[in-house]
């Protein structure tokens, strides 16, 4: 158990060397600002840890926007603030991106793409609904339905104060389970970028099934989704769906009705981190998943190669 929590701890004291600077278009003083450096918890969210950010760039913006709420961008990608910092960072960025060079917007907020977040008191209630949620996979919300208002307001207090013993003291009851079956359910969610528009895919899947402990490389094997936006490989199947399979724990394999095919090398992170596939999936979920006690896994490719009788292409995303 010591060395389980050693890994927890090291997993919470994750950090990325950040780099804020303000839109240039935004800047209304004859002075540019200089950027604002920071080392982020991969754990936290980014309206609990910004407050100096917004402070130091708001007076070098037009006085009429100093009460607009201030957004996040990567590469023209709006950051949604309710995912955590290491799940945008894993979604976005690259090892060779660092310090993360992320722009700071007060103008023009994307409300079609994500939503306002006014308050630090927004992001204490979401952090409460996605831990029931994640309780109701794991116990049928028994144990969040149990623990007292100070639970709560612990849980909620360690993760704003970045305080590990003081949230562990109650998280590792959320992480309760039976030594042979585990939790109920997993609560995990996979990110797919690069091809699905849904913000990520989740089903169910237990610890254990037919008596044997189901693994990362299992749950990979059983995501296959059906589409017809997105990536279009040549033009003849623009409006073809077409679907996709994660199989050998080493490709995805793309079949469409035209007989084209594609197949992509890929990796899955957590925490920037490339696990064994043949890891047990329910250790995983306890070890690595955030403060809302949901896994996130995010599929990263790293080659496209597509083939028909006549045509082969390959190319590097």
């Amino acid at each position: 158990m010591a060395e389980d929590r050693e890994i927890l701890r090291e997993i919470w004291e994750g950090r990325l060397p950040v780099c804020f600077s303000l839109a240039t278009d935004e800047v209304s003083t004859p002075i540019t600002p200089d950027p604002f450096y920071m080392m982020v918890p991969r754990m936290t969210f980014f309206p609990l840890v910004t407050e100096k950010v917004r402070r130091h760039f708001v007076r070098y913006i037009i006085p009429e926007k100093h009460d607009c709420e201030m957004w996040l961008e990567f590469e023209k990608h709006p950051l949604k603030w309710h995912y955590p910092v290491g799940l945008l960072y894993d979604l976005f960025v690259t090892d060779s991106e660092l310090p993360w060079q992320i722009t700071v917007h007060f103008d023009k907020f994307p409300e079609n793409k994500m939503m306002k977040c006014p308050s630090k008191e927004i992001v204490e209630s979401h952090l409460m609904s996605s831990l029931k949620e994640s309780d109701a996979m794991k116990h049928k919300n028994h144990i969040m339905s149990l623990m007292q208002e100070r639970d709560h307001n612990q849980l909620w207090s360690g993760l704003l104060h970045d305080k590990f013993d003081q949230f562990w003291s109650v998280n590792r009851k959320l992480m309760e389970h039976t030594a042979d079956d585990g939790f109920r359910h997993i609560p995990f969610r996979l990110y797919v970028p690069e091809l699905s528009s849904k913000p990520y895919i989740q089903f169910l899947i237990k610890p254990v099934e037919n008596e044997k402990k189901m693994t990362v490389d299992d749950l990979l094997a059983r995501v296959t989704i059906d589409f017809s936006h997105g990536v279009v490989l040549y033009t003849q199947v623009k409006e073809k769906p077409f679907t996709y399979s994660l199989i050998n724990s080493a490709y995805l394999t793309f079949c469409t009705s035209v007989s084209l095919y594609a197949q992509a090398s890929f990796i899955v992170l957590f925490h920037h981190l490339v696990p064994g596939l043949d890891l047990h999936f329910q250790k995983v979920s306890v070890k690595f998943a955030y403060g809302d006690n949901w896994l996130q896994l995010v599929c990263r490719f790293k080659q496209m190669i597509y083939w028909s009788s006549t045509l082969l292409k390959t190319s590097k995303s």
